[in-house]
């Protein structure tokens, strides 16, 4: 099996961009029709956004866009990427502080990081927070493809916060995902589009415990194949205070500048995410 996903996924490197976002858009639409399950979960989540009709549509091709575009971004040739709000990056470098990397599920986040490790990670190194996957094949092939320069990865366990907070400290990049609903006892209960959802302390707790500073950032995924662009905004779009110290207060302040976030490009964000569900 893992030799065969393998050669499948490198198979499918080699086509072009259009041709996989075309394919992904199909796959998007067919998992939206065959699982009333999957409907009501995006439906209910975009109203709770109060995101128009249109615009959740819209979502439902570019889910299949995102699992599409994957074997090219593991294994292809580069895609094209432009930057917006890289200044944001290089003057928290210019003062030798870490990065703290908050990337809501919208977009293309692989792109994310490789674009940072591209740029910036030959002198200041990109560290990104992830699950492995359940199954033991896929562990291997992502494992494989997130293997490059400037680009390292850490689990989701205290080993991998210690891996964080030692990168942050010597003035590098950590990414992670603060909509990803954490284990049991490492998240409170903050609003979230209006509703309670479990959110990561982890997040605050790297800025505070490291003084990094705290960017906001996602890919936009063009239209027809066009490539990406990397849109990094300073945290203070949440307000001009800064991350409390209180872990309730300060998840809450994170879940606001993920929605302002989100509200950028709607259509892109994945709102079939089970983001309300309870801890395991």
């Amino acid at each position: 099996m893992r030799n065969f996903a393998s050669f499948l996924f490198r198979l499918a490197s080699h086509l072009p961009l259009p041709v996989l976002h075309g394919l992904g858009f199909m796959v998007g639409w067919i998992s939206w029709l065959a699982s009333s399950r999957y409907r009501q979960r995006l439906w209910a989540h975009a109203s709770l956004a109060r995101v128009g009709m249109a615009r959740t549509l819209a979502s439902v091709g570019q889910a299949g866009c995102m699992v599409a575009e994957l074997p090219r971004l593991w294994f292809g040739r580069p895609v094209r990427v432009g930057w917006e709000g890289a200044a944001h990056i290089e003057a928290a470098h210019a003062h030798g502080r870490g990065i703290v990397f908050l990337t809501p599920h919208m977009g293309s986040f692989e792109v994310t990081a490789q674009a940072y490790a591209e740029r910036f990670g030959q002198r200041h190194p990109i560290t990104v927070l992830f699950r492995p996957p359940r199954q033991s094949w896929l562990q291997d092939l992502v494992a494989r493809a997130r293997r490059r320069p400037g680009l390292h990865t850490a689990p989701t366990t205290l080993a991998g916060v210690k891996q964080l907070i030692k990168a942050l400290k010597a003035g590098e990049t950590v990414g992670l995902l603060p909509d990803q609903v954490p284990p049991q006892g490492q998240g409170v209960w903050a609003p979230f589009f209006g509703r309670p959802a479990y959110t990561m302390t982890l997040s605050a707790r790297l800025v505070h415990a490291s003084g990094a500073v705290p960017l906001l950032a996602w890919g936009e995924r063009l239209r027809w194949g066009r490539g990406y662009l990397v849109h990094i905004r300073p945290f203070d779009l949440a307000g001009p205070e800064g991350l409390p110290v209180d872990a309730v207060a300060a998840a809450a302040r994170i879940n606001a500048a993920m929605e302002q976030l989100i509200a950028e490009c709607p259509q892109q964000y994945l709102w079939s995410y089970n983001r309300y569900k309870h801890p395991a």
